[in-house]
């Protein structure tokens, strides 16, 4: 089923927890390669005996550096910009389950559970509808059984003392209450 994405950020709290912890944990492991790159130009300039080699690193150090900076910036902009959008995949899946099950406790009959296209956490979605169906299943036996069972008792009504009406009519009441009550998904 195609859903169009128009809010990336579901669960804001654990997308942007999610995502800055990603991208703390790439920012500083990639740190080695700027530092890398930085320390080798730095010692192959003064590993070679021109002067003017020397100089010109040393008027491009700050350059450099800063070249190196803006590099690792965006290569955690852009980590932290597809952590988002991955985390979406998952919050975005957790919160229409989250919603499809209140909205099950506040009564409303129950419809299949889907997923976008591309989320993560599909299996879920099936085990849900599963669950749901199974339980369909057994309330609609049970329900025959109530069904059979409210009739016997009302056929047994018409045999029994007077005196024992009132207790078989007070079972077939509550028996009524429950099918009112519980009635099949």
């Amino acid at each position: 089923m195609f859903y169009k994405r128009s809010i990336y950020l579901i669960n804001p709290k654990f997308q942007l927890k999610l995502s800055t912890f990603i991208s703390s944990l790439v920012f500083l492991i990639s740190l080695i390669y700027p530092l890398t790159i930085y320390e080798l130009f730095k010692n192959m300039a003064f590993n070679n005996s021109s002067s003017s080699t020397m100089n010109s690193f040393s008027n491009n150090e700050t350059q450099l550096l800063f070249i190196l900076a803006l590099y690792q910036i965006c290569f955690i902009l852009v980590v932290f910009t597809v952590c988002i959008f991955q985390a979406h995949k998952i919050a975005g899946p957790m919160f229409k389950l989250q919603r499809h099950l209140a909205q099950i406790a506040e009564g409303a009959s129950i419809q299949k559970l889907s997923f976008r296209d591309g989320d993560h956490f599909q299996e879920i979605a099936e085990a849900v509808n599963d669950v749901f169906e199974s339980i369909k299943n057994n309330q609609i036996k049970d329900f025959t059984y109530l069904s059979e069972v409210s009739s016997y008792i009302k056929n047994l009504s018409l045999v029994v003392p007077d005196d024992k009406k009132a207790v078989l009519n007070e079972i077939l009441k509550k028996l009524n209450e429950i099918q009112e009550r519980f009635r099949p998904l």
